[in-house]
């Protein structure tokens, strides 16, 4: 579930960066502070960026960068930040407003990560959450919410 690795912890509003180097290290240091990973997993998602281009923008305004798992990858988890300001990472999809950055032990993590957030990605109501939410436990609240729902089929 997506409240298993995205914690009220891990969120944070109106953050602030001139670019999408800085997008990437302000969620990535989410995940520093918190033990999910070191600073080499986000210096590898930085340069993966670098060399790739800017896959890591999956639609319209919604960025999820990540890396391989082998390097600097403690335990599973998920930081999201809205930034203030949007920024430009290069791709038809920008400008970016949201940064799920994705840390996972292994392919199978990593898979059910990526589904579950896709999930509420779909969602209209989930992007309105973060977009008007006032605070972070807004968002797991809306989280939780639904997979209560889920649990109850």
């Amino acid at each position: 579930m997506l409240s298993d690795i995205l914690k009220e912890e891990y969120i944070k509003l109106n953050v602030q960066c001139n670019n999408w180097e800085e997008s990437i290290k302000s969620a990535g240091q989410i995940l520093i502070d918190n033990e999910i990973v070191t600073n080499e997993y986000v210096e590898n998602t930085i340069n993966g960026i670098k060399e790739l281009g800017p896959y890591v923008v999956i639609a319209k305004g919604i960025a999820l960068p990540h890396a391989t798992s082998s390097i600097g990858v403690k335990k599973a988890g998920m930081s999201l930040i809205r930034l203030k300001n949007a920024v430009e990472f290069g791709s038809s999809n920008d400008p970016v407003n949201y940064v799920f950055m994705l840390a996972t032990t292994d392919i199978e993590e990593h898979i059910n990560a990526l589904t579950n957030l896709s999930e509420y990605l779909e969602k209209e109501e989930f992007l309105k959450t973060i977009e008007k939410a006032n605070n972070s436990q807004s968002i797991i609240d809306y989280i939780k919410y639904n997979e209560s729902l889920i649990c109850k089929e």
